[in-house]
């Protein structure tokens, strides 16, 4: 679930090779549909959460809380996920770094996808463990091929759903949900149950592009900004306790209860 759509500038042989890498990727988009769907006035659906109408070119034409939510990206766009300059485009270790996490941590890793993060996390809590969550039976296989590659033991695959990450209730010291919130369908029901998955104390940590800065190169329903975050994680019974600006073009936004 975690997805990247960068816009591509200049001819370097690295900017072709990204170029290739995000064709893919959006070739195989899975731009997901629904019987409510429609390309007249929005309609409503019946738990009141969401609205529908026209999709834009990104979007799926679902709306929560006014944000139209993004297309996804489908396993066969994994490579992007593991690209060489994703370290230093991201900064994964100063995320890391914001993280502060304990050796006896739980962390879920929402969206993990290929477990980019989730090997970068596992060694931090060597008495706890990594749940890494994905929807995709295809990012499970990579998952456990990864944990098997790497004998990370403390890692976890979980298939979840789109609308339940399948996590035992008070489980989990930290959910942390990078570049994948913005895509979820049911961003309220997933939202309600990680929630639950919560230990008392435990936070949830969104990394999101910067919606506020125009001059970060990502289509904009895969961006979100800290406002309309907050209204969304509001609505699941969550406040924002601070927001890290240590990473170049992303938020790192930490909410609890």
């Amino acid at each position: 679930m975690r997805r990247h759509l960068w816009l591509f500038m200049g001819s370097t042989t690295t900017s072709m090779y990204r170029l290739l890498i995000f064709l893919l990727a959006t070739f195989f988009s899975c731009g997901q549909s629904t019987s409510q769907q429609t390309t007249g006035q929005a309609k409503v659906d019946s738990s009141g959460n969401y609205q529908y109408r026209s999709a834009t070119r990104d979007g799926i034409g679902k709306v929560y809380l006014g944000r139209e939510i993004a297309q996804v990206m489908g396993h066969l766009g994994a490579a992007w996920l593991e690209r060489p300059e994703r370290e230093q485009e991201e900064r994964t270790d100063l995320l890391l770094d914001a993280l502060d996490l304990k050796p006896t941590d739980v962390v879920a890793d929402i969206g993990a996808g290929t477990g980019y993060f989730t090997f970068l996390m596992a060694p931090e809590v060597p008495r706890g463990k990594v749940l890494a969550v994905d929807i995709q039976p295809e990012m499970i296989e990579y998952l456990n091929a990864g944990k098997r590659k790497r004998n990370a033991s403390n890692v976890e695959a979980v298939l979840g759903t789109e609308s339940n990450p399948k996590l035992p209730a008070n489980s989990v010291d930290l959910a942390i949900l990078i570049d994948a919130y913005h895509e979820f369908s049911y961003p309220r029901e997933m939202m309600d149950n990680i929630v639950k998955a919560l230990k008392p104390g435990g936070r949830v940590v969104l990394v999101e592009y910067r919606a506020e800065d125009p001059s970060v190169p990502i289509k904009e329903l895969h961006k979100l900004s800290v406002a309309q975050a907050t209204k969304e994680m509001k609505a699941a019974g969550l406040k924002l306790i601070k927001n890290d600006d240590r990473l170049p073009q992303q938020h790192v936004m930490f909410f609890g209860r």
